[in-house]
Protein backbone atom coordinates (compact mmCIF):
# COMPACT_ATOMS: atom_id res chain seq x y z
CA UNK A 1 0.00 0.00 0.00
CA UNK A 2 1.03 3.81 -1.11
CA UNK A 3 2.08 5.82 2.02
CA UNK A 4 -0.27 8.41 3.11
CA UNK A 5 3.11 10.78 3.03
CA UNK A 6 6.63 10.13 1.63
CA UNK A 7 9.08 12.18 2.33
CA UNK A 8 12.35 11.53 0.75
CA UNK A 9 15.70 13.99 0.50
CA UNK A 10 13.87 16.83 1.66
CA UNK A 11 16.09 20.01 1.99
CA UNK A 12 14.94 23.72 2.97
CA UNK A 13 16.68 26.77 3.65
CA UNK A 14 16.21 30.65 5.50
CA UNK A 15 17.81 32.97 2.94
CA UNK A 16 21.36 32.02 2.64
CA UNK A 17 21.30 29.57 5.47
CA UNK A 18 20.11 25.82 4.94
CA UNK A 19 17.91 24.32 7.48
CA UNK A 20 17.30 20.94 6.60
CA UNK A 21 19.51 18.20 4.76
CA UNK A 22 18.21 15.29 2.83
CA UNK A 23 15.12 14.44 5.31
CA UNK A 24 13.54 11.48 4.65
CA UNK A 25 10.28 9.78 6.73
CA UNK A 26 7.08 8.23 5.07
CA UNK A 27 4.18 7.44 7.05
CA UNK A 28 1.45 4.68 6.15
CA UNK A 29 -2.42 4.81 6.28
CA UNK A 30 -3.69 4.71 9.74
CA UNK A 31 -0.41 5.04 11.33
CA UNK A 32 1.65 7.42 14.06
CA UNK A 33 4.67 8.63 13.54
CA UNK A 34 6.56 11.34 15.77
CA UNK A 35 9.41 13.77 15.10
CA UNK A 36 11.46 14.27 17.38
CA UNK A 37 15.12 16.25 18.71
CA UNK A 38 15.80 19.12 20.82
CA UNK A 39 14.90 22.65 19.55
CA UNK A 40 16.20 23.96 16.54
CA UNK A 41 16.78 20.92 14.98
CA UNK A 42 14.65 21.11 12.06
CA UNK A 43 11.33 19.88 13.68
CA UNK A 44 9.13 22.75 12.78
CA UNK A 45 10.87 23.25 9.73
CA UNK A 46 10.44 19.94 8.47
CA UNK A 47 6.16 20.31 9.39
CA UNK A 48 6.39 24.28 7.22
CA UNK A 49 8.17 22.78 4.21
CA UNK A 50 5.54 20.04 4.00
CA UNK A 51 2.87 22.07 4.15
CA UNK A 52 4.65 24.66 1.67
CA UNK A 53 4.83 27.50 4.03
CA UNK A 54 8.77 26.99 3.67
CA UNK A 55 10.06 26.45 -0.10
CA UNK A 56 11.80 23.04 -0.47
CA UNK A 57 15.63 23.58 -1.87
CA UNK A 58 15.06 20.15 -2.95
CA UNK A 59 14.04 16.43 -2.41
CA UNK A 60 10.88 15.46 -2.87
CA UNK A 61 7.19 15.25 -0.63
CA UNK A 62 4.02 13.10 -2.26
CA UNK A 63 0.96 12.83 -0.43
CA UNK A 64 -1.32 10.12 -1.33
CA UNK A 65 0.67 9.63 -4.51
CA UNK A 66 0.67 12.97 -5.66
CA UNK A 67 3.85 15.17 -5.07
CA UNK A 68 3.33 18.26 -3.44
CA UNK A 69 6.48 20.42 -2.99
CA UNK A 70 5.52 22.63 -5.32
CA UNK A 71 1.93 22.95 -4.42
CA UNK A 72 0.42 26.53 -2.80
CA UNK A 73 -0.25 25.76 1.38
CA UNK A 74 -3.83 26.90 0.54
CA UNK A 75 -3.58 23.77 -1.96
CA UNK A 76 -2.06 21.17 -0.36
CA UNK A 77 -4.12 22.02 2.60
CA UNK A 78 -7.28 21.19 0.30
CA UNK A 79 -6.00 18.06 -0.18
CA UNK A 80 -6.64 16.59 3.16
CA UNK A 81 -3.50 17.73 5.84
CA UNK A 82 -3.81 19.47 8.64
CA UNK A 83 -2.45 20.86 11.22
CA UNK A 84 -2.17 21.86 14.51
CA UNK A 85 0.52 24.65 14.89
CA UNK A 86 3.15 25.19 17.52
CA UNK A 87 1.15 28.19 19.64
CA UNK A 88 -2.29 26.80 19.01
CA UNK A 89 -3.05 29.81 16.89
CA UNK A 90 -6.72 29.59 17.58
CA UNK A 91 -9.11 32.66 16.78
CA UNK A 92 -9.51 34.83 19.96
CA UNK A 93 -12.30 36.88 19.00
CA UNK A 94 -14.30 33.95 18.13
CA UNK A 95 -16.43 31.62 20.25
CA UNK A 96 -15.29 27.95 20.74
CA UNK A 97 -18.00 26.43 18.49
CA UNK A 98 -17.38 29.63 15.84
CA UNK A 99 -13.45 28.40 16.03
CA UNK A 100 -15.01 25.03 15.45
CA UNK A 101 -17.33 25.21 12.69
CA UNK A 102 -15.18 28.08 10.54
CA UNK A 103 -13.42 25.50 8.12
CA UNK A 104 -15.41 22.65 8.72
CA UNK A 105 -14.82 19.97 5.61
CA UNK A 106 -14.49 16.38 4.21
CA UNK A 107 -11.31 16.59 3.31
CA UNK A 108 -10.94 12.21 3.39
CA UNK A 109 -15.06 11.82 2.63
CA UNK A 110 -15.44 10.12 5.73
CA UNK A 111 -18.40 7.82 5.93
CA UNK A 112 -18.89 9.02 9.46
CA UNK A 113 -17.18 12.29 9.41
CA UNK A 114 -15.84 14.66 12.51
CA UNK A 115 -18.99 16.62 13.32
CA UNK A 116 -19.05 19.28 16.05
CA UNK A 117 -20.92 16.50 18.74
CA UNK A 118 -18.18 14.14 17.55
CA UNK A 119 -15.78 16.85 18.92
CA UNK A 120 -17.55 17.36 22.28
CA UNK A 121 -17.76 13.81 22.86
CA UNK A 122 -13.93 13.50 22.59
CA UNK A 123 -13.43 17.08 24.67
CA UNK A 124 -16.21 17.57 27.16
CA UNK A 125 -14.43 20.97 28.03
CA UNK A 126 -15.36 22.44 24.85
CA UNK A 127 -19.16 21.90 25.01
CA UNK A 128 -19.05 23.55 28.45
CA UNK A 129 -17.17 26.59 26.95
CA UNK A 130 -18.78 26.37 23.76
CA UNK A 131 -19.66 30.26 23.84
CA UNK A 132 -16.87 31.23 25.07
CA UNK A 133 -14.15 33.13 23.15
CA UNK A 134 -10.85 31.92 22.24
CA UNK A 135 -8.82 34.35 24.15
CA UNK A 136 -11.16 33.46 27.65
CA UNK A 137 -9.54 30.12 27.32
CA UNK A 138 -6.81 27.92 29.27
CA UNK A 139 -4.03 27.01 27.33
CA UNK A 140 -4.44 23.33 27.95
CA UNK A 141 -8.46 24.41 26.55
CA UNK A 142 -6.81 26.08 23.46
CA UNK A 143 -5.23 22.83 22.69
CA UNK A 144 -7.92 21.11 22.66
CA UNK A 145 -9.93 23.43 20.28
CA UNK A 146 -7.11 23.51 18.15
CA UNK A 147 -7.19 19.83 17.54
CA UNK A 148 -10.86 19.71 17.64
CA UNK A 149 -10.49 22.31 14.67
CA UNK A 150 -8.21 20.08 12.39
CA UNK A 151 -10.35 17.26 12.88
CA UNK A 152 -13.33 19.49 12.13
CA UNK A 153 -11.48 19.32 8.87
CA UNK A 154 -11.62 15.57 8.57
CA UNK A 155 -7.84 15.55 7.24
CA UNK A 156 -6.05 12.58 5.74
CA UNK A 157 -3.17 13.49 7.62
CA UNK A 158 -2.91 14.97 11.51
CA UNK A 159 0.01 16.81 12.49
CA UNK A 160 0.29 18.47 15.44
CA UNK A 161 3.82 20.64 16.36
CA UNK A 162 4.70 20.29 19.57
CA UNK A 163 1.86 18.45 21.14
CA UNK A 164 1.64 19.10 24.76
CA UNK A 165 4.27 21.86 25.17
CA UNK A 166 3.50 24.45 28.03
CA UNK A 167 0.74 22.24 29.54
CA UNK A 168 0.26 20.94 32.86
CA UNK A 169 0.60 17.30 33.30
CA UNK A 170 -3.22 16.30 33.09
CA UNK A 171 -3.73 18.09 30.55
CA UNK A 172 -0.84 16.66 28.86
CA UNK A 173 -2.17 13.04 29.68
CA UNK A 174 -5.58 14.49 28.43
CA UNK A 175 -3.63 15.01 24.97
CA UNK A 176 -1.77 11.77 24.81
CA UNK A 177 -5.51 9.85 25.46
CA UNK A 178 -6.56 11.85 22.41
CA UNK A 179 -3.83 11.07 20.26
CA UNK A 180 -4.22 7.09 21.20
CA UNK A 181 -7.78 7.02 20.85
CA UNK A 182 -7.45 8.99 17.35
CA UNK A 183 -4.75 6.40 16.39
CA UNK A 184 -6.92 3.59 17.09
CA UNK A 185 -9.72 5.11 15.09
CA UNK A 186 -7.44 4.88 12.64
CA UNK A 187 -6.73 8.51 12.03
CA UNK A 188 -3.24 9.13 9.97
CA UNK A 189 -0.60 11.13 12.47
CA UNK A 190 2.26 13.20 12.66
CA UNK A 191 3.47 14.22 15.85
CA UNK A 192 6.26 16.40 17.41
CA UNK A 193 6.61 16.18 21.00
CA UNK A 194 9.63 15.82 23.76
CA UNK A 195 7.91 13.04 26.13
CA UNK A 196 9.14 10.38 24.29
CA UNK A 197 8.51 7.84 27.25
CA UNK A 198 4.75 8.62 26.65
CA UNK A 199 5.17 8.24 23.16
CA UNK A 200 6.76 5.07 22.76
CA UNK A 201 3.75 3.69 24.06
CA UNK A 202 1.40 5.05 21.28
CA UNK A 203 3.04 5.59 18.57
CA UNK A 204 4.00 3.86 15.94
CA UNK A 205 7.83 4.91 14.42
CA UNK A 206 9.80 7.77 15.10
CA UNK A 207 12.01 9.43 13.23
CA UNK A 208 14.78 11.89 15.19
CA UNK A 209 16.36 15.00 13.31
CA UNK A 210 19.53 16.55 14.42
CA UNK A 211 21.06 20.04 12.84
CA UNK A 212 18.28 18.96 9.57
CA UNK A 213 19.22 15.59 9.38
CA UNK A 214 17.70 12.00 10.36
CA UNK A 215 20.12 11.00 12.96
CA UNK A 216 17.69 7.93 14.00
CA UNK A 217 14.79 5.78 12.75
CA UNK A 218 12.82 3.30 13.99
CA UNK A 219 10.11 1.42 15.95
CA UNK A 220 8.72 2.13 18.90
CA UNK A 221 10.05 -1.13 20.24
CA UNK A 222 13.66 -0.21 19.44
CA UNK A 223 13.41 3.23 20.62
CA UNK A 224 12.35 1.86 23.72
CA UNK A 225 15.24 -0.93 23.99
CA UNK A 226 17.51 1.56 23.76
CA UNK A 227 17.08 4.85 26.07
CA UNK A 228 20.44 6.37 25.27
CA UNK A 229 19.23 7.27 22.22
CA UNK A 230 17.06 9.33 23.93
CA UNK A 231 19.49 11.14 25.74
CA UNK A 232 21.68 11.78 23.36
CA UNK A 233 19.20 13.63 20.83
CA UNK A 234 16.31 14.73 22.63
CA UNK A 235 17.95 15.13 26.32
CA UNK A 236 14.86 13.40 28.15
Amino acid sequence: MEPVLEVKGLQAAYGSSQVLFDVSLDIGAGAMRTLLGRNGMGKTTTVRTLLGLTPSRGGEVRFLGQRIDRLSPHRIGRLGIAVVPEGRQIFPNLSVRENLTAFAANRSRQAEPWTLERIYALFPRLRERERNMGNQLSGGEQQMLAIGRALMTNPHLLILDEATEGLAPLIRQEIWDCLAALRRAGQTLLVIDKYVERLIGIADRHTIIERGRVAWEGSSAELDADPAIWQRYVGL
